[in-house]
């Protein structure tokens, strides 16, 4: 089977309300968007390029798809992966979406539902003032969620009373992640990290920058709950690194952090091997990269998944819409995603498209 055709797009959607982080609020997804053609049929793949999550430039992740979209007409899937792992060490999230596209063509086992499935997610928790949080945890908890997402990272004192709050008004209904997002440098991570109270936390998540492994494992040592690590892993030799220090108990991974399917796979089962749990999913996905990463938690996965960029967003991209039951993401047997092409057309940013030579 060759590549007949291929096109990389970027889309942006607004989200309903902003998504608050320590490095910015967001009010609007604009992730890449690859689809490529081959044997009748079509493969997608999706990948957001977070500026300042990492340290991958738009611009040269733009530059990268348009080189890998206008070689791989014409290639057989294999050489087209080829031409894909060239750019991969430099640029693993758009390779994650070219990656992903070709794993769709060729129906890889990981992404075929079988039976119905059931994925929970996390929800993130935004609200500030205890009667907005009444309102905000009491319908999260009506929609079945379990397990909430508390962004701190920006005045750890200001944090640990908003966390504080939290606790109060959840009462054991829901778990609580806290994720700094790097926002803190060592000595702020550690003094919010030794004052949290315990009950209902199950981990603080990447206290310090990426490239800040001592301060991550000084903030660990005095952490009350256990620590994890996200945008410090981007391989294997992360994982194993984060296995070697104490009370990292978790390692988030996504997708366009490692590229393959299978790959994914592994790491993900690395990280348990390690006596670490594997947590998974990108929270500023829209439905593919969704999709994807929640057929792989089915088969790796045993706790909340992060992969619920899809409800942030006003409008769907699937015309059969990644279904929400009960806090989860309900896959059917057999399902299959179909991108809703006036929903991409209506959300066009930029586009590029490639035929095979005749």
């Amino acid at each position: 089977m060759k590549v007949e055709y291929a096109a990389v797009r970027q889309v942006a959607f607004p989200l309903t309300v902003p998504y608050k982080l320590s490095t910015g609020d967001k009010v609007v997804f604009d992730p890449y968007i690859v689809e490529i053609q081959a044997g009748g049929g079509v493969g997608w793949g999706e990948c957001m390029v977070s500026v300042g999550y990492t340290t991958e430039s738009r611009a040269d992740s733009w530059q990268a798809l348009q080189d890998m979209g206008r070689r791989i007409p014409g290639m057989t899937l294999e050489q087209a992966r080829a031409v894909v792992d060239g750019h991969a060490a430099r640029l693993p999230g758009v390779c994650s979406a070219m990656h992903g596209a070709l794993d769709m063509l060729a129906g890889h086992a990981l992404l075929r539902v079988r039976q119905d499935e059931h994925v929970p997610l996390l929800a993130p928790c935004q609200q500030d003032d205890e009667h907005a949080l009444r309102d905000e945890i009491a319908q999260l908890v009506e929609q079945g969620f379990r397990t909430l997402k508390v962004k701190v990272g920006f005045d750890w004192r200001r944090d640990l009373e908003r966390v504080q709050r939290i606790q109060r008004v959840a009462a054991g209904r829901a778990t609580l992640r806290l994720d700094a997002n790097r926002g803190y440098d060592s000595a702020d991570g550690i003094r919010f990290a030794a004052r949290i109270d315990p009950a209902g936390i199950e981990l603080f998540e990447q206290p310090c920058a990426s490239d800040d492994w001592a301060g991550n494992a000084a903030v660990a040592e005095r952490s009350t709950v256990p620590v994890m690590l996200d945008e410090s892993i981007y391989g294997v030799d992360d994982i194993d690194r984060a296995g070697a220090i104490p009370n990292v108990g978790y390692v988030k991974l996504k997708l366009k952090k490692i590229g393959r399917l299978d790959d994914l796979r592994a790491a993900l089962d690395r990280i348990r091997a390690l006596g670490m749990v594997p947590v998974l999913g990108d929270g500023v996905s829209l439905e593919i990269a969704c999709w994807m990463e929640a057929c792989v938690a089915v088969a790796a996965i045993d706790n909340a998944g992060e992969m619920n960029g899809f409800l942030k967003a006003r409008e769907r991209l699937l015309e059969n819409p990644l279904r929400f039951q009960d806090g989860g993401i309900l896959l059917p047997a057999g399902y299959h995603p179909i991108v809703d092409r006036a929903a991409l057309r209506g959300h066009l940013v930029q586009e590029q498209a490639w035929h095979a030579p005749r």
